[in-house]
């Protein structure tokens, strides 16, 4: 089937906040008397706010009852918010702009798939709100990321069908997630890490819409 649509994770794609993550959920744990590292942080990429708190109270030996862990999920995201509100277009990675300046002149369809309930707030910070033709987050979606839903519902949203999309994604758990939606994936980061991926590149600054494109024709 010919590619018609593109599914962007975005953060690590389109923009990088995983440092605003990490500092607003290392603060959660140095307040629960305990530290996570940087290295630490890399399996949270990709997972949901909530299965992040479980993986790093778990790290810290730590069980909490359901109510105190969503008092603490609230606290990290108003955290995290205050560091997002003052991002700007400055904040978009490099090679975005004229990757998407491909995307819409070869009249492709474009979808945002991101676990991130704070996306729609990001998009409207770095300007990029109207470059999306369907968009698809946190709050419209059930189950994280490797499970296939978010994409699932993006594909549908745009009218194409799983085989007809290319997701490009930075993390291990949204690769999963394209190939169990039966779609093809293009890595952003190391080929050795994000080893399921169809392509990977350094960013979307080393990556063409040619190279996307020529997947489908490798894949038949």
């Amino acid at each position: 089937m010919p590619i018609k649509a593109l599914l962007f994770d975005l953060d690590g794609v389109i923009v990088d906040t995983a440092i605003f993550h990490y500092q607003a959920w290392r603060r959660m744990a140095n307040s629960l008397g305990f530290d996570i590292s940087e290295e630490f942080n890399e399996q949270l990429k990709g997972v949901s706010r909530a299965e992040s708190l479980d993986i790093i109270l778990a790290h810290g030996g730590l069980t909490l009852s359901d109510e105190t862990k969503a008092e603490l999920a609230a606290r990290k995201n108003e955290w995290y918010l205050e560091l997002v509100s003052q991002m700007t277009p400055a904040n978009i990675l490099p090679g975005v702009t004229d990757f998407f300046a491909q995307v819409k002149a070869a009249g492709l369809k474009s979808a945002l798939g991101s676990v991130s309930k704070n996306a729609r707030l990001i998009l409207e910070r770095i300007g990029m709100l109207d470059d999306f033709d369907a968009i698809i987050d946190g709050t419209k979606i059930s189950r994280g990321k490797p499970d296939p839903e978010v994409f699932l519902k993006g594909a549908a949203e745009l009218g194409v069908q799983p085989d007809e999309c290319v997701v490009i994604e930075d993390a291990v758990a949204g690769i999963e997630a394209a190939k169990r939606g039966g779609m093809l994936a293009v890595g952003i980061g190391e080929p050795t890490v994000l080893t399921r991926a169809d392509l990977v590149a350094g960013s979307l600054a080393a990556l063409t819409l040619n190279q996307v494109l020529s997947l489908s024709a490798m894949n038949r």
